[in-house]
């Protein structure tokens, strides 16, 4: 049952020029940076409305960049909060990061100072992209690309409404679903690619339960429900096999 979840061989490394690269990262990336446009602008006119002032906007932005995290800092840095509340509230939000560092493909990404800025940039969208990366074969310049024009696209977005705050409304119907639809297609594409029904059911299940028990830490206790669940199928598939390596023996 759970031998789907093993993951494939990889594909033979990708041909191409570094420019080659980074046009196939900014056509992945793509959707990402529209989806993520209606989010940036809602954080620009908080900020603004919130009192802060407009140039902060690409400092928060591009700076944190942690997507969620940012709202509540704006709420935070607004009442003057403590720095030992902001690290603790930043600790808590972020947490689910230590997950992506377990699969994510740093070691495809040269240089010390790529590498650096590529765990800076590890965000939710930017790990749905690249954790495909070591199936099929990702080079550094795409991966990077990948993750510094959603970077940009982020902090532009964020300063656009900072800058048009007067000019946007304060709710527009069906934007607010727009990162949500984003990762239902990369949940679809992910199950295409390894067609492991249990993996599915696991994450499913897993985020179920924890919506159920802890709905204010759902992320983090999901994921490591998760984590549990595929060591143990990784322990029972293994123990047959060592089983029989014994008995050849």
């Amino acid at each position: 049952m759970f031998e789907k979840l093993a993951i494939k061989s990889t594909k033979p490394a990708a041909a191409g020029s570094r420019w080659q690269q980074i046009r196939l990262g900014a056509h992945n990336v793509l959707p990402a940076c529209l989806a993520v446009i209606p989010l940036g602008l809602a954080l620009g006119v908080l900020l603004v409305r919130t009192g802060l002032p407009w140039w902060s906007a690409p400092l928060l932005a591009g700076l944190v960049f942690a997507g969620s995290l940012e709202f509540l800092l704006i709420g935070l840095l607004a009442v003057a909060a403590p720095l030992s509340h902001i690290a603790l509230t930043t600790m808590v939000v972020n947490f689910r990061h230590v997950f992506y560092a377990i699969s994510f493909p740093l070691h495809r990404v040269r240089g010390r100072g790529a590498k650096a800025y590529s765990m800076f940039a590890l965000t939710d969208e930017a790990y749905a992209l690249t954790v495909e990366a070591e199936r099929e074969n990702y080079s550094s310049a795409r991966i990077l690309s990948i993750q510094s024009l959603f970077h940009a696209s982020w902090t532009i977005s964020v300063l656009a409404g900072a800058l048009l705050t007067g000019l946007i409304p304060e709710s527009i119907k069906g934007l607010d679903f727009a990162v949500t639809a984003l990762f239902t297609v990369l949940a679809i594409e992910a199950y295409k690619a390894y067609r492991s029904l249990p993996l599915s059911l696991l994450a499913l299940i897993s985020a179920v339960v924890a919506s159920w028990i802890a709905p204010q830490s759902m992320m983090v206790v999901a994921m490591v429900m998760f984590l549990i669940g595929l060591s143990l199928a990784y322990l029972l598939r293994r123990g047959p096999k060592e089983s029989e390596g014994n008995h050849a023996r």
